[in-house]
């Protein structure tokens, strides 16, 4: 039986555990509209061909900075996604000792194809919200992360 308090948070429960939360949910349903495609990846691999997607090539250190991945588990993620054809490790134009990561034809098509997905997924997680709501919710959050990162 699921604990009704995971279900249904208290309106008191702490900032951490509701973000904590909603980042599973968003989680749970963009791998569930990839399994609908049937698309065979997981959601950290998705984030990976989104940042590729709009952010162009990268050395793996970068990428992995951006989805927040150490470089072991970096690895194996690039490693199945360069497998299933989806990327390619490049030679760095400035440094021979690096590599760049970015995707192949068949990853901008299968990014093309995810985006609709990944759309779907960030409406229903906003539909209980007016444009206003909207904008104020993503202005909160940007806030808080900058607070989090700041140094002083």
């Amino acid at each position: 039986m699921v604990n009704e308090a995971l279900v249904h948070p208290a309106p008191e429960e702490s900032l951490g555990v509701l973000l904590g939360l909603v980042r599973s949910e968003i989680v749970r349903a963009m791998e569930a509209e990839l399994a609908a495609l049937g698309v065979e990846l997981r959601f950290t691999q998705f984030l990976i061909l989104k940042r590729l997607a709009r952010l162009g090539p990268m050395t793996a250190s970068e990428l992995a900075r951006s989805v927040e991945l150490d470089g072991g588990a970096m690895t194996r993620q690039l490693d199945q996604l360069e497998g299933k054809g989806y990327l390619r490790r490049c030679p760095h134009e400035q440094d021979r000792r690096a590599l760049r990561i970015e995707l192949t034809d068949q990853g901008t098509a299968l990014w093309q194809q995810l985006t609709d997905c990944n759309e779907r997924v960030l409406e229903a997680a906003q539909r209980s919200l007016s444009e206003a709501e909207r904008q104020h919710l993503h202005d909160y959050l940007t806030r808080v992360l900058h607070a989090l990162r700041a140094k002083d």
